[in-house]
């Protein structure tokens, strides 16, 4: 379970996978914030805080690997959880060496994104 002020964020460009997240997320007592693209992510995102983002990797522009670059080289230091409907092993390699909290394939189990987002949360409220 969530705790006060702690924020899930998803970043898909698929407007279906946002809402199903966002309900599911919703339901198990998260705050959710979606949004189309890593650009609007980057945009309206608050950094303050327990946060965790959770992102599909294969986006138009720029990837989730681009996000989670561009989230190291401005020292944002939030949990990233992938997710795909396209993944393979070095994928997961890459994002995991990178430092991702959880790469999931999709059709993901509910319980074990969630159980990934509680994990990448605590995380990030030990780190504040």
């Amino acid at each position: 379970m969530s705790e006060s002020g702690d924020v899930v964020y998803i970043v898909d460009d698929d407007p279906s996978v946002r809402r199903g997240l966002e309900r599911l997320l919703r339901a198990a007592g998260f705050t959710a914030q979606t949004f189309a693209s890593a650009r609007e992510f980057l945009e309206r995102a608050d950094f303050n805080g327990p946060r965790c983002l959770v992102v599909d990797v294969r986006m138009p522009l720029w990837s989730g690997f681009d996000l989670q670059e561009m989230l190291v080289a401005r020292h944002h230091q939030i949990p990233v959880i992938f997710i795909t409907g396209h993944g393979d092993i070095p994928m997961a390699v890459r994002a995991m060496k990178a430092g991702a909290a959880d790469f999931i394939p999709k059709p993901f189990d509910e319980a074990k994104l969630l159980e990934a987002i509680e994990q990448a949360l605590a995380r990030d409220r030990a780190r504040h």
